[in-house]
């Protein structure tokens, strides 16, 4: 999985980004999240993301001064998201090496296109860094790092993503891998937090939320409903589990946020 970083200081439009656009789908996952440039820096510093999707206009630093000030030591690709279609903006972000310039409203299709080109521009700076490594270390280095590239998830943990997707409807558990996986819980939530920067439980949470959103978007279903079609047995739990990741009750984003990723309302 390729880890994602999201900078967007409009909150809306960063936790769209964030619930609304099928990550697993793109082979990714949201790593972390920052509303500015500064505490962009700090997150690309501590998280060590892939894959950069940045505002330009933010207060404090903008995205372009953040991806400069970060480009020389973080070796992951950027995606800049706009609202303004200015040639010097995308001059500056192809003077960076800027894989993509989006400009909002942004589509699921135009971002999964960019999440594509990002990766694989990500694939080939890790392999130009191992074969910089490599020329220093007579080829070892080379050998050694085949198996590390990014994006190549774990035999195990592919395996658990797979059955979060088939099977968050219904009641689950780690322990239904280790019986399966045959390693222990322990293991797995080790390789998972690795590979994703979340426990298993918490990444079950957080997509069974994200499906809730879609139906939220796309019918009149009552929300006690939509909670059990996603896994959530408990109503009151499925409230606060809702609030804590999208920041709203399920029935206020029922009325008033049936939006896209891009922010605006359908029409």
């Amino acid at each position: 999985m390729f880890k994602v970083l999201l900078v967007e200081d409009e909150e809306m439009i960063r936790k769209g980004l964030r619930f609304t656009f099928d990550w697993m789908r793109a082979g990714c996952v949201v790593v972390g999240e920052a509303e500015n440039g500064e505490e962009g820096l700090r997150q690309i510093a501590a998280l060590r993301p892939d894959i950069v999707i940045v505002d330009v206009n933010m207060p404090l630093m903008d995205g372009i001064s953040m991806i400069e000030h970060s480009v020389e030591e973080a070796t992951c690709s950027y995606i800049i998201l706009s609202g303004y279609d200015e040639f010097r903006l995308a001059k500056d972000a192809i003077r960076l090496g800027v894989t993509e310039y989006l400009l909002k409203p942004l589509e699921q299709e135009q971002l999964l296109a960019a999440l594509e080109r990002a990766k694989r521009q990500v694939e080939m700076k890790r392999q130009y860094a191992v074969l910089k490594t490599s020329e220093a270390g007579g080829g070892e280095a080379l050998r050694a790092s085949v198996m590390k590239l990014p994006g190549k998830s774990t035999r195990y943990v592919t395996k658990m993503l797979q059955y979060v997707q088939e099977h968050y409807a219904e009641k689950i558990s780690i322990k239904d891998l280790v019986e399966k996986l045959e390693v222990s819980a322990t293991y797995l939530n080790q390789k998972f937090k690795s590979e994703t920067s979340y426990t298993f439980n918490d990444f079950l949470n957080r997509y069974r939320i994200q499906k809730a959103m879609e139906m939220l978007q796309q019918s009149d279903e009552k929300v006690y409903a939509i909670a059990v079609d996603v896994g959530f047995k408990d109503y009151k739990y499925f409230i606060a589990i809702f609030k804590k990741y999208a920041g709203c009750t399920p029935s206020s984003y029922q009325e008033t946020y049936g939006r896209g990723i891009n922010g605006k309302r359908d029409e």
